[in-house]
């Protein structure tokens, strides 16, 4: 092991989360955009609750580990840079209403994909494309005046907040959030009655947790050469079409390693189920569709410096006030896209 390279013990430990979590979303239902047209327009709040058991588990499991040593949450972006509450939002919109248009977001997608969608295939492609013309491309400027971002000057977070000003340790803390949102999720009857979807729930929170630890390790045996980060899937989607591309312009990471995860999952997930099958779009007017929600997603998920998984679990599950917030606002942005979309808006 010491003589593997860094970057590939990144994108292994990304491999292995990512195929957590690709699994969870083809065996255990963990899905955006359909537990939020579920719950609104399907009566079944299944899939929605979900989530709770999700950044529950994703939640608990990190905190304690940070209290531990094993996790630097002060080493993730998240609490590195000063949050913008506007960046939050306007980008948490942005991403959710492209992601109505696509029908997924890019984690969806990226499990699709798995399973032999070809139209997912090009939301990735685009929303890849999209997050790198706003991470460093033309749109970069722009977007740095728009939503500049400053290195935080010491500790921040929900955490260290109610701490310094309510005086709550933060072991209550910890305690009170994870067991609201596991509460939340398990009070729902119909969802205690699929035990196959509490497992991949309670796994994907795990495999949040486990990939922070990781790179956590990983960021102290490599002394600070490789960043520590969870899964997100904006611009490590990007990140990884550009290592495919051409291998020497980035090198092999955890971004590398946790995009294709997620594709092996689906594919583990879709073969498990009998579900794999080559699609595609039924009409012009569906794809042409899919690619402005897909650049919509790559734009917002960068200006919201994540995207649902990346902002909605993983920095939720470090307990930065931009996870919860952007999160929200993502679903917002969703919810007003499947709103046209049911009434009958279509992107000619």
């Amino acid at each position: 092991m010491d003589a593997m390279p860094y970057g590939l013990l990144a994108a292994l430990i990304g491999l292995a989360g990512g195929t957590v979590l690709g699994l969870a979303g083809r065996l255990g239902n963990f899905c955006t955009v359909s537990a939020l047209e579920m719950a609104v327009y399907g009566k079944d709040a299944r899939k929605l609750r979900l989530w709770g058991i999700v950044l529950g588990v994703a939640v608990l499991a990190t905190q304690f580990a940070a209290l531990a040593g094993y996790v630097h949450l002060e080493m993730t972006f998240y609490h590195e840079l000063v949050w913008n509450p506007v960046a939050s939002i306007v980008g948490g919109l942005m991403f959710g209403y492209g992601m109505a248009m696509s029908g997924n977001c890019g984690f969806g997608a990226l499990t699709r994909m798995g399973g032999g969608d070809i139209r997912a295939l090009v939301i990735v492609v685009v929303i890849a494309i999209a997050a790198y013309v706003t991470l460093s491309g033309p749109l970069a400027p722009l977007r740095i005046a728009l939503f500049p971002q400053e290195d935080a000057l010491g500790p921040q977070g929900i955490l260290h907040d109610l701490q310094t000003h309510a005086g709550l340790p933060p072991a209550l803390v910890i305690s009170v959030i994870a067991s609201g949102l596991g509460f939340w999720g398990l009070s729902y009857g119909p969802l205690r009655r699929e035990p196959h979807m509490l497992f991949w729930g309670i796994a994907a929170g795990l495999a949040v947790a486990g990939c922070l630890a990781g790179t956590s390790w990983l960021s102290d045996t490599s002394l600070g050469a490789i960043d520590v980060e969870g899964p997100s899937f904006t611009a490590p989607v990007g990140r990884a079409l550009l290592f495919l591309m051409t291998s020497t312009a980035g090198g092999i990471s955890f971004s590398v390693g946790i995009v294709v995860g997620v594709i092996l999952g689906g594919f583990i997930g879709s073969m498990v189920r009998g579900l794999f099958q080559w699609e595609a779009c039924e009409d012009p007017r569906e794809l042409g569709r899919a690619i402005v929600g897909a650049m919509l997603m790559g734009v917002g998920g960068v200006v919201a410096m994540g995207c649902s998984v990346g902002q909605g679990v993983t920095a939720f599950a470090t307990l930065s006030w931009s996870g919860p917030v952007t999160l929200l606002a993502i679903s917002a942005g969703c919810l007003l896209g499947l709103r046209q979309l049911i009434g009958g808006y279509q992107v000619e």
